[in-house]
């Protein structure tokens, strides 16, 4: 080992060395610790990280059997109460929900001060209360769910469409990426009354490979999250990756806006009653409430809470197609016979 080497790496020590003893000495002066839930022992510097593995839920509940409902992890540098009790769960979403319903953001999540105007990041509020009366009366009405019914119908026709027209090439069907595009495209049909996932368009095909990368962004372990004084560093780089899929993604939609605006200026333009219609509508009552910025970050947002659902629904629909297929072959394969 030469001594540039030997160097670089009794630096490294020392600065985790340095790091260890300020965690140390923050914990042993924090008397707040000593009312947190019980939980394992953390190791220096790594806390309970080593405890989690690649299926956290089955650790959390192995833990749970040992030190309660309610466990104290530290991971990394940043103190975490898991809550395993479904009627715990309860108290904490429903009774004390008010105390409770802040959210720790992630590092990736602050690329273009998305948390800013995002109704699922920003604590409690005046401002997340009137999001949340737009989203409520105006975007998620039981009435405006129901006239999108045709919507979703059309959607999940096509897929089974495209799942049948692999069957017949003798093709592969991946499910991950056939839900993918079904979920946009219903995403996308809502919002702007257009496919964000068609092939046949080259800003479509962009607009979904930049949506699927920043999903992988959003997903993956960052050591930022677990030790905060490696924020300003960004050593994996998923902040500036994720910066970059956000001003695609908002690119697109200030096309998608423009034109909008451009078609309502015209007197023959007829409404879609469109999400984004709706919210333009809401801008030009009254600004405050929403104006293009907040319009803006409340559309790359406001789906994602919703994204699990769609997911799993397109999954199922995949599944049943799975199954009508192989019942189709076996009857082919009869008629053969």
């Amino acid at each position: 080992m030469d001594f540039l080497s030997f160097c670089m790496v009794l630096l490294t020590s020392l600065f985790f060395v340095f790091l260890f003893s300020i965690q140390a000495l923050r914990s042993k002066a924090n008397p707040k610790r000593r009312l947190l839930p019980p939980g394992p022992k953390p190791l220096p510097f790594i806390g309970n990280l080593l405890e989690l593995g690649n299926k956290p839920h089955l650790d959390f509940t192995k833990l749970s059997q040992i030190y309660g409902p309610i466990i104290t992890l530290q991971l990394g540098q940043v103190t975490t109460v898991v809550v395993s009790s479904s009627n715990t769960a309860k108290q904490v979403l429903q009774t004390h929900d008010q105390f409770l319903s802040n959210r720790t953001v992630p590092d990736a999540i602050q690329a273009s001060d998305l948390r800013g105007d995002s109704l699922p990041w920003i604590p409690t509020s005046s401002k997340w209360r009137s999001l949340r009366k737009i989203c409520n009366s105006h975007l998620f009405a039981p009435k405006i769910l129901d006239a999108n019914q045709p919507n979703r119908r059309m959607k999940v026709q096509e897929l089974i469409s495209d799942v049948n027209e692999s069957l017949v090439k003798g093709e592969a069907v991946d499910i991950g990426r056939a839900a993918f595009k079904t979920t946009l495209n219903l995403l996308s049909r809502t919002i702007f009354s257009v496919d964000l996932a068609d092939a046949s368009s080259e800003m479509a095909r962009e607009f979904k490979e930049t949506v699927w990368g920043s999903m992988e962004e959003a997903g993956k372990p960052n050591w930022a999250d677990f030790f905060p004084v490696l924020r300003k560093i960004d050593p994996q780089g998923i902040r500036r990756r994720m910066i970059k899929h956000v001003q695609k993604i908002e690119q697109v939609f200030d096309r998608i806006i423009s034109q909008r605006l451009e078609s309502r200026k015209a007197h023959d333009y007829l409404t879609t009653n469109d999400m984004l219609d709706t919210l333009l509508n809401i801008s030009e009552v009254n600004s405050e409430d929403m104006d293009m910025t907040k319009l803006q970050h409340l559309l790359l947002i406001q789906p994602q809470p919703r994204w699990n659902g769609q997911w799993l629904s397109c999954y199922a629909t995949l599944k049943r197609c799975q199954k009508l297929n192989k019942s189709w072959r076996k009857s082919l394969a009869k008629e053969n016979q």
